[in-house]
């Protein structure tokens, strides 16, 4: 049946997520005990769903996997059960929770009990959120309220063809607002890679995904009260980027693709982005720089420019949360031109949700450090952890501009009246420019005032940023006393 649709066997899905022969199942002899619509004369093994753990890269990971061949992995009170048992039992132990989801739901013959399973799921995944790192997989249907434990859930990943996910299915949208749609259109892999933000990861195959998912489990610790693996690098961790100085133009006008700057500071060319076809004019990645993992937050200038608006802001928030969370570092690339402006933007709430990833960097307190390689203006600037929210240290490269905004705005706002009355205002206007930069954005203006730590030889940026981060090891802070914060919403 399975494989009639293209999907792996719950086994098989197990056996490639853990490393061989390492999986200990938990109650394999559950059985429901529910009555009515013939269910007593239906009792399989496991209820749907299969719970236990295992290693994954040597370490222990737990995992719950549903089995859509029994009852389609509706979800009863057995089957909760079950769920409840082996999330507990990951917090309990500081290790890593993986979900398989691949059901149908709420088990419609065991009603309201059913629903109360999922709250007892969903209370766990808030329980656990920020102790233990959180992985959905979605290898089927995910509908109703099955889909608000991915949510709330560190990363969710989907495969092509197989994957959908919604609140409710294409045949009550039609009939609620007579809209056709089908099941991948609605909620399909793309869609929630793409546009609904909802997928962290999409991928061809269902191996390919859960390859992916043992990538990075091995960039995360167990728990919050542990720091990620480190491994040993062979790449040297003062090697020179000289590449770096084709690579990124001098003209601030000019488009490059971040993902190469990425490619040449961090460790062997490999990282883990997380996002990579939403809100694509920011990158968030995970990496390894001297064998350290660190997070990456840039900008991305191939797309959009790089402006900041609200996806890239919740991209970028959601990202520096959840490295805070479990105390991986925080490197910032920043070339920025500002805040994305327009009626749409002000009316979905930019401000709101610029200022998500305002307080994520402010109540971050891992270690912290900002790379401005060409604009940063405005807000923005602010925003990318710049040294007045918080960051341990600021470097720049020689080709920096930090202002309020680009010489060419700010000087028809400041010299507005001069540019007007002038005989010829062009030539005015290219003079006051031209003033403008020399004055107040030359590469070291920052510097002067202490809002830059140095301007780096660009080709240096990896051996600076090893040697901070290795100062910045061994850094706490005490925050003042509180149950939590109230971040924007």
């Amino acid at each position: 049946m399975q494989r009639a649709r293209g999907k792996l066997t719950v086994r098989e899905r197990l056996d490639l997520l853990f490393d061989e022969g390492t999986f200990t199942e938990i109650e394999p002899l559950r059985r429901h005990r529910a009555a009515g619509f013939g269910l007593e004369n239906r009792r399989p093994y496991t209820d749907g769903v299969v719970t236990g753990w295992g290693l994954v890269e040597g370490r222990t990971v737990f995992a719950y996997a549903h089995d859509f061949r029994i009852f389609g992995g509706s979800l009863g009170e057995a089957h909760a059960q079950k769920i409840h048992k082996i999330m507990d039992l990951a917090l309990r132990a500081g290790a890593p929770l993986v979900s398989l989801s691949d059901g149908a739901g709420a088990r419609i013959q065991e009603g309201v009990t059913a629903l109360a399973g999922y709250g007892g799921i969903f209370q766990r995944n808030v329980r656990a959120s920020g102790v233990i790192p959180q992985i959905s997989v979605i290898l089927g249907p995910c509908a109703g309220g099955a889909t608000y434990s991915p949510a709330l859930t560190d990363f969710v990943f989907m495969v092509r063809g197989i994957s959908q996910m919604y609140i409710t299915g294409p045949d009550v949208v039609q009939t609620v607002t007579g809209e056709e749609v089908t099941h991948d259109d609605l909620g399909g892999a793309a869609v929630h890679g793409s546009v609904s933000g909802a997928a962290h990861g999409v991928y061809d195959s269902e191996a390919e995904c859960l390859e992916e998912v043992r990538y990075l489990l091995s960039l995360l610790p167990s728990n919050n009260r542990e720091t990620p693996p480190a491994v040993e690098s062979a790449d040297r961790a003062d090697r020179r980027c000289d590449a770096l100085l084709d690579l990124v133009p001098a003209d601030p006008t000019r488009s490059f693709d971040m993902r190469d700057v990425i490619d040449e500071i961090v460790d062997d060319q490999d990282y883990f982005e997380i996002h990579p076809s939403w809100a694509t004019h920011i990158i968030c990645c995970l990496a390894r720089l001297d064998g350290h993992v660190v997070g990456v937050v840039a900008n991305q200038p191939a797309s959009q420019a790089g402006v900041l608006d609200i996806e890239a802001a919740e991209k970028a928030a959601r990202f520096v949360q959840h490295c805070d969370a479990f105390s991986i570092p925080l490197v910032t690339l920043v070339d920025v031109p500002g805040f994305l402006p327009g009626v749409e933007q002000e009316h979905g709430g930019i401000i709101r949700h610029g200022a998500k990833l305002l307080y994520a960097y402010c109540n971050a307190t891992v270690p912290r450090v900002q790379v401005v390689l060409r604009k940063a203006y405005g807000g923005a600037y602010i925003v990318m952890d710049s040294r007045s929210v918080g960051a341990d240290l600021s470097f720049a490269w020689p080709t920096n501009e930090i202002a309020v905004m680009g010489a060419e705005g700010a000087a028809s706002v400041v010299f507005r009246r001069e540019i007007a009355e002038a005989p010829d205002p062009e030539a005015a206007r290219a003079q006051l420019v031209k003033e403008y930069k020399h004055q107040l954005m030359h590469p070291y203006y920052a510097a002067e005032r202490g809002l830059v730590d140095d301007v780096i030889d660009p080709a240096d940026t990896r051996s600076v940023l090893v040697d901070a981060l290795a100062m910045l090891r061994a850094k706490s802070v005490r925050l003042p006393q509180r149950k939590h914060g109230n971040p924007p919403t």
